[in-house]
Order: structure tokens, then sequence, then C-alpha cells
């Protein structure tokens, strides 16, 4: 894994933790990370990390509707 270095405010400070679940969360529903990949960024478990999805208003099915659509045009 690569580590990048972040300048964010000090007023952010105390909730580091928060930031980076945010950014794994943003990244996972952007398809951007797998589920593993995120939980694995924020440090989390995958279950610990799906349950606090919807603290960020991301969902844990990362599924556009489109795709649904249109797999379920070919079942």
């Amino acid at each position: 894994m690569t580590t990048l270095t972040l300048q964010i405010p000090d007023s952010l400070g105390e909730y580091k933790h928060d930031t980076i679940r945010f950014i794994a969360a943003k990244l996972y529903e952007s398809g951007k990370l797998s589920l593993g990949q995120a939980a694995e960024m924020a440090n989390l478990s995958k279950r610990t990390f799906a349950d606090l999805l919807s603290d960020y208003n991301v969902s844990l099915l990362n599924y556009p509707v489109s795709e649904i659509s249109r797999d379920a045009g070919r079942i």
C-alpha cells in the first residue's frame, strides 16, 4: 500500500479517523476501491466498514441502476 501525506485543516485534526473513513467510503462509492480495499484503508474489518457506510450516505450495494436494468434484461 502506498502512503499519502494529506494536509488537513487543524480543525479536523481530532477527526483524523473520520476523515480517512470518509475518503475511503467515497472511493468505494465511486468504484475506485472494493469494499475490502476501502475497509483496509480505514483500518476496519469489512463488516464494520460496511456498517458505517450509511454514516456517509454511501450505499453498500454499489451497483448502478443502469447495470441492474441491463442485467435483469439478460435473465
